[in-house]
């Protein structure tokens, strides 16, 4: 379960004052547990604990990190991944983003649930001689497609501004 020892927090500021805490009580074995459940490095907690650097984590981390374990939790692959990688993608482009998927309530499960809402709302017929064209495994034999066909998947500007809209509102 996500986010189960510390809670979620609603930005890398919370995250930073919880690994203070447990800096300050000397206990690295609790920094190493905060970081790991929110997606970020023990060599990062280690490098907190022994003053090499100043916070645990930047902005992107904390976003990084928590798109990082949300994805484990949820067992994301195929089209989701790629997905979830455009939302990455978007946290190392823009702080704002960073901040927007840190928040707390704002989730992968739910950014993926909108991207599929939208692949099923607007699922298009693929075309009769594409689906004919289609062999798939099916008992051990290659067999053709029976059509129609109707796919929905949303292309990377349509998924861009799906995620945009879920995580910043716009």
């Amino acid at each position: 379960m996500l986010f189960e020892k510390f809670g979620e927090f609603d930005s890398v500021d919370e995250l930073n004052r919880a690994a203070a805490a447990q800096k300050a009580e000397g206990d690295e074995e609790a920094l190493k547990k905060l970081a790991e459940e929110n997606g970020i490095d023990a060599e990062d907690a280690e490098d907190y604990m022994d003053d090499c650097t100043e916070s645990l984590a930047t902005p992107l981390m904390a976003a990084m990190g928590k798109i990082k374990v949300e994805a484990v939790e949820l067992e994301i692959n195929g089209i989701l991944d790629d997905w979830k990688d455009s939302v990455t993608l978007m946290c190392i482009n823009s702080e704002q983003m960073q901040i927007a998927v840190r928040r707390k309530g704002k989730s992968l499960r739910d950014c993926m649930a909108a991207l599929i809402k939208f692949a099923f709302e607007n699922k298009v017929q693929v075309s009769d001689k594409i689906v004919k064209a289609t062999k798939v495994l099916q008992n051990g034999k290659l067999v053709g497609m029976r059509s129609p066909l109707y796919l929905g998947i949303p292309n990377m500007a349509q998924a861009e501004k799906i995620i945009r809209e879920y995580y910043l509102g716009k």
